[in-house]
């Protein structure tokens, strides 16, 4: 007969590991008063703001598609101004519109200055323009036409690959140049859009305003450690 303090010890090792696991699999997202367990990787979130901000589809932004299934591009990496690989991932909890352009690319070059003015005006820490060069020559070309243009908000960030454009295209998300993805706080695609847009528009804006206002409650986050107040 097993001793009735061992299978009480094993029930409550159980119940820590399964406690724990679920910490792991799961963050917690602040909704006015309410707080809504999200799993982690969860993408439906921004499928939900993907449908609101759908009237907003016009304009300057008619060629932008919501997205209708889950897609997490978190993985996507590129390669920052010091030389460091990047991911989406490291860009956790802000909205981001990710722009994939090249100097070759004439409508890359033609929407760049509206994508500069786009983040000089609504860059902070809850929205990031986050223009990835794709040109496979040296990184000189690509920010020697930025200092032209006078570009001064936006980063550098390179894929000299071409591997992020690869990855986007096995997705179903990029045909050419450029390509842009609407992505929210937990890496999820909210839609994309094939070809140049007028971004720093009244269309872009509104889009980009009304896709924060439906992302920014559902920002995943890590439990606290801390216990609650007393009530």
């Amino acid at each position: 007969m097993i001793p009735v303090k061992r299978v009480f010890f094993a029930l409550a090792a159980a119940i820590l590991i399964a406690a724990g696991a679920a910490v792991a699999l799961y963050g917690i997202s602040q909704n006015g008063n309410e707080k809504t367990v999200v799993a982690a990787g969860d993408c439906r979130p921004a499928l939900d703001a993907a449908e609101a901000i759908d009237p907003l589809v016009k304009g300057e932004v008619a060629a932008f598609i919501p997205a209708t299934r889950q897609e997490n591009l978190s993985a996507l990496s590129f390669t920052d101004q010091v030389g460091q690989t990047r991911t989406l991932a490291d860009f956790s909890g802000q909205l981001k519109l990710v722009n994939l352009w090249a100097t070759w690319c004439v409508p890359c070059r033609e929407e760049m200055p509206a994508l500069d003015r786009l983040e000089g005006t609504h860059g902070n820490e809850n929205f990031a323009v986050v223009p990835i060069n794709i040109d496979r020559s040296d990184i000189d070309r690509p920010r020697t036409f930025l200092e032209e243009i006078g570009v001064d908000n936006l980063p550098l960030y390179t894929d000299r690959t071409m591997k992020i454009f690869n990855d986007m295209k096995a997705k179903g998300l990029a045909v050419g140049l450029p390509v842009t993805a609407l992505v929210d706080g937990n890496g999820c695609l909210i839609g994309h859009m094939n070809g140049p847009a007028e971004w720093d528009s009244g269309d872009a804006g509104a889009l980009i305003e009304a896709a924060l206002k439906e992302t920014s409650p559902t920002t995943l986050e890590a439990p606290s450690e801390e216990p609650p107040p007393a009530s």
